[in-house]
């Protein structure tokens, strides 16, 4: 029977018979003709079975040499994360496709390979040499889902570039060439990514509605080749992580991780946690938060250096927020090729009370991101304002408001109508009207709370206090200052928590002091892999159990051993033993 051919055509080559039985693949034998050995191959793919698709496609290479069944062990290999057999066989796919004059099959190769040296090894230049290979193979043929590939190809670098109207019109252009030869990978990751750049531009109920549409479509198996499925959840959970639609996150992140760990694409799963993080930090558990970002770095392995940014640059606002500054930024600087990296530093420095270095690293941000990119600029302008705050250019910081409050009245997401108030409130309190300065942050405490933001709502509150302070109402400063403790001390904000303290000494009232966390000497995967250790296992044993590569066991050893101040697997065991870790 036929399953799916259109949609296995978009991203496998032409339409081909895949040989299903009740959902599996046929049991090939050595009886089966090579081609219906490549189509089991290709059914193995469409369903996830990565290791049963890569002996498919290596028995019918034994056989004989075709571009098809290269492109079919491609994709294993992709799935497996095999970066050089990835791009091996993609390579002699491309070569083969040239040869028997398939041109589209040849434009197909190299779009992947443009798409591959980008996300395995941030390659850009020997990317944009594979896509400007795919367009002139392409140039003069009739339109064909190769061509959307490549316009939604096109879509994305121009999202990188900020330019969210020429992102929109190739999406546009793609996703209707999906439609047209029945593609619906194509027609939906176009729809996803037409959904991000609308987003951008402010529309964000009609881009998230784009969004919602193309990743059910994704996770109700309507993807025959899951790769733009996993990238089209990616989209969706960037783009709530962008506009802080946490609850419409937190609801995505839990069926995309089913997904993920169903087909077993932990590279998946490792963004996903990453995302979800954020949303676990926003809600105040900063403990799940922490150890979901660990995780997350485990599982973004070094093969995806960009992709483990996204967990890095989470992982060091999150230090940032508990007052473990030096790692913050030596995090930050690790991911320093990421948009979020940036921001981050500019947060740390306004955290050391350097607002003018603050100020410098958005502003460099902000130059470039244009006017219409509404979304990507709201973060920076919130910081911006709190930075001209500190630094008393009170006129500029006024300004920059009143941008961030045209964002917000086209985003008009809680989270961010919040923020609004709360900046509205430290200008208020900087022309010295605090009771607007009251009514604001009163505002930004309601707000935040019913986002369950408890962390932020603590902040709000602090800065009431201290405006209360300012009309006399010391045991409404009082009250509102107990409840910020209470709450920062529980997540582990101890900066602010220590700067809310000192408020209270200054009105003569002790706050309840809780000793800070002390911070356990390993993490939760360290204590995982010490454990199989004092068992005997060697690394690679290790990474088998613990489903991880031999390299990231090898990195957990070594910070152990940093961590305990040991020079051995035995005396890391014993030394861990003795501080009850094991």
């Amino acid at each position: 029977m036929r399953k799916g051919a259109a949609g296995l055509s978009l991203i496998f080559g032409p339409a081909r018979d895949v040989l299903v039985c009740g959902g599996y693949g046929l049991v090939v034998s050595e009886s089966l003709p090579v081609g219906e050995v490549v189509a089991a191959g290709w059914g193995a793919l469409s369903r996830g079975g990565w290791l049963e698709a890569r002996s498919r496609f290596q028995e019918a290479l034994a056989r004989a040499v075709t571009p098809e069944a290269l492109e079919g062990l491609s994709w294993a290999a992709w799935w497996l994360e095999d970066v050089s057999g990835c791009l091996d066989a993609r390579e002699r796919a491309y070569r083969l496709y040239r040869q028997v004059g398939d041109a589209r099959g040849a434009a197909r190769m190299a779009l992947w390979l443009g798409d591959d040296h980008i996300e395995f090894r941030g390659a850009k230049a020997v990317a944009d040499g594979w896509f400007g290979r795919a367009a002139r193979i392409l140039e003069g043929l009739e339109p064909a889902p190769e061509h959307g590939w490549l316009a939604v190809f096109e879509a994305h670098a121009a999202l990188d570039q900020h330019d969210a109207a020429a992102a929109r019109r190739l999406a546009e252009k793609a996703r209707g060439l999906g439609r047209r030869h029945g593609a619906v990978d194509l027609e939906m990751f176009s729809l996803a990514t037409e959904g991000l750049a609308l987003v951008v531009q402010g529309d964000v109920e009609q881009g998230m509605r784009c969004l919602d549409e193309a990743t059910a479509a994704a996770l109700g198996g309507e993807y025959e080749n899951l790769a733009p499925a996993a990238w089209t959840c990616c989209r969706l959970i960037s783009a709530c992580e962008e506009v802080r639609d946490y609850e419409r996150g937190a609801q995505w992140c839990q069926k995309v991780e089913e997904f993920s760990l169903r087909m077993d694409t932990r590279f998946v799963t490792g963004v996903c946690r990453a995302h979800y993080a954020v949303i676990l930090a926003w809600h105040g558990s900063w403990a799940e938060a922490e150890q979901e970002l660990i995780g997350a770095t485990d599982e973004l392995i070094a093969s995806r250096p960009f992709w483990r940014s996204e967990a890095l640059v989470r992982l060091g606002d999150l230090r940032r927020r508990q007052g473990r500054f030096a790692e913050a930024e030596e995090l930050f600087r690790q991911a320093s090729e990421h948009p979020l990296s940036q921001r981050g530093l500019a947060e740390l420095s306004l955290d050391r009370d350097d607002p003018g270095a603050a100020r410098d690293l958005v502003e460099r941000l902000l130059r470039r991101i244009p006017q219409d990119s509404k979304t990507s600029r709201a973060g920076p302008l919130e910081l911006l304002v709190r930075a001209e705050v500190a630094m008393g250019d009170y006129e500029s910081a006024a300004a920059r408001l009143e941008e961030l409050r045209s964002i917000a009245a086209v985003v008009s997401t809680q989270p961010l109508r919040a923020s609004v108030r709360f900046l509205e409130g430290l200008l208020a309190t900087s022309a010295g009207d605090h009771d607007e300065a009251c009514d604001r942050f009163e505002d930004a405490v309601d707000l935040f709370g019913s986002s369950r933001a408890p962390v932020e709502a603590a902040r709000a509150r602090l800065e009431l206090s201290r405006a209360l302070v300012a009309l006399g109402r010391m045991d409404a400063a009082v009250r509102e200052a107990r409840a910020a403790l209470q709450c920062l001390e529980e997540v582990g904000a101890w900066v602010t928590s220590a700067r809310t303290r000192a408020l209270l000494e200054k009105l003569g009232v002790s706050g309840a002091r809780t000793p800070p966390r002390q911070r356990e000497p390993l993490s939760a995967r360290q204590v995982q892999v010490l454990r199989l250790v004092a068992e005997g296992l060697g690394d690679k044993e290790i990474a088998t159990r613990l489903v991880l590569s031999e390299h990231t066991v090898h990195r957990h050893v070594a910070n152990i051993y940093l961590r305990l101040g040991c020079s051995s697997r035995a005396a890391a065991v014993a030394h861990a033993s003795r501080l009850g870790l094991l």
